[in-house]
């Protein structure tokens, strides 16, 4: 199977030397590649800016903004069986960005910004070749969130995990998360190192996904 995995965070630059991101260090998106590769699939890796190593049998193809993961994801998808979208991708940049470092001064200041495009939203929505898996990071309310966006992005699963505490998700070697489809299936994976939890996604959805294909 062809699968493409997205990991990291992304950077929208305010000047040269500033940028927005967030706090995604790579490691569950990286765990998932890893995964794909240790179960036999060809794995494209598109990764954010991430200070660990990716798995050295993957095709690693690096962005660091939203638009150029934009760019990556629509080119990259069009041969794949399965999309996982691990990246934490920012919601908003800058409306311009200055070409010069922009000095402080007293007083206030202001920083305009725009939404970034919306990458899953953005795929085709009939007749798709590949199965598309979200992920949710979320601090309140995470079944409600997580199925409201797996419908409005018309992804086949989504994995939402609570990034409200500091023991799990961002910046940690655990995670916890629950994995939902669009028929009101759902499946909690409990707390463990984010390899273990990676191996147990990918069975979740390569399950959903056989089930999805046996129904055409």
């Amino acid at each position: 199977m062809r699968i493409v995995v997205t990991a990291g965070p992304t950077r929208e630059p305010i000047d040269p030397v500033r940028f927005i991101s967030n706090r995604s260090s790579g490691r569950m998106g990286y765990a998932i590649a890893e995964a794909a590769l240790e179960a036999g699939h060809e794995v494209t890796l598109i990764s954010g800016p991430a200070a660990i190593p990716p798995p050295s049998a993957v095709r690693l193809v690096r962005i660091v903004t939203a638009d150029e993961l934009y760019a990556a994801v629509h080119q990259h998808v069009r041969d794949c069986d399965m999309l996982v979208m691990c990246a934490a991708v920012s919601d908003y940049k800058p409306v311009t960005t200055g070409s010069q470092k922009i000095e402080k001064h007293e007083g206030s200041f202001t920083l305009q910004l725009t939404p970034t495009r919306d990458i899953l939203a953005s795929l085709p929505r009939e007749d798709r070749s590949c199965f598309v898996v979200g992920f949710a990071a979320q601090t309140h309310e995470l079944e409600d969130n997580a199925r409201r966006k797996l419908r409005a992005k018309n992804c086949d699963a989504i994995v939402a995990n609570d990034v409200s505490g500091s023991e799990i998700g961002m910046e940690t070697a655990d995670n916890e998360v629950t994995v939902y489809a669009r028929d009101g299936f759902s499946k909690k994976i409990s707390r463990a190192p984010k390899k273990i939890i990676a191996c147990e996604i990918l069975k979740i959805v390569f399950q959903l996904r056989e089930k999805r294909l046996t129904k055409k």
